[in-house]
């Protein structure tokens, strides 16, 4: 039997050595780019799902109660925000955070609520929270925590803008922070997040004697 034309042996070697060789080469390259963006992908949805919680500053803890240490790590082995907890004690979550801090005053219910939600000892609870408040202490002056500080350089830019607006609209006096509340909120829109702040207090007047 004759050989085939050499031309015809070098057609059937291409095409056994080129198809072979693009499906070798083509399916591992698409493989490797899309690996590393759906890991990347993956590892985004995750952390976006992860609940991020505040927890206690050791360096604060010589100016605070001994309750302070007590609740923050019952509220870390939990994994709880300040909203799960007040949700729970049925008050707001700055609230809530403030008695953490020891700037509160712990009512017998809140002992009870927080004993239960963190399996605390009610009678451990009751002896580190019945003490009075002893406020301010916690915070130096200016701060030097920038987002506290951020705070504070509001009421150094506004501050006289606020005195002048307030007393337009209710007279001399000033805006109780005894009869007072005040929560934090977040907006979202095209621009991204907004912090609310609000606070609502009892206007007192100057007492004319």
């Amino acid at each position: 039997m004759p050989s085939p034309p050499s031309f015809a042996l070098s057609t059937k070697l291409t095409q056994r050595a080129l198809v072979p060789l693009s499906t070798r080469l083509l399916r591992p390259c698409s493989y490797i780019l899309r690996q590393p963006f759906l890991r990347k992908f993956q590892n985004s949805s995750i952390m976006s799902q992860e609940k991020v919680i505040a927890t206690l500053d050791k360096s604060l803890i010589p100016r605070l109660p001994e309750s302070s240490p007590t609740l923050f790590e019952a509220k870390k082995a939990r994994n709880l925000t300040f909203e799960d907890i007040a949700r729970k004690l049925g008050r707001e979550e700055v609230a809530v955070a403030a008695l953490f801090y020891g700037q509160a005053k712990a009512s017998p219910e809140d002992i009870k609520n927080l004993s239960e939600l963190f399996d605390v000892p009610h009678e451990v609870l009751e002896n580190q929270l019945s003490a009075w408040p002893d406020r301010g202490r916690t915070l130096d002056m200016p701060p030097k925590e920038p987002l506290i500080y951020r705070l504070y350089e509001i009421v150094q830019n506004y501050g006289y803008a606020y005195k002048a607006v307030l007393n337009e609209k209710f007279g001399d006096g000033i805006m109780s922070a005894i009869s007072f509340s005040t929560k934090v909120e977040k907006e979202t829109d095209e621009k991204g997040d907004w912090v609310v702040i609000t606070l609502r207090g009892k206007w007192l007047p100057y007492t004319r004697f």
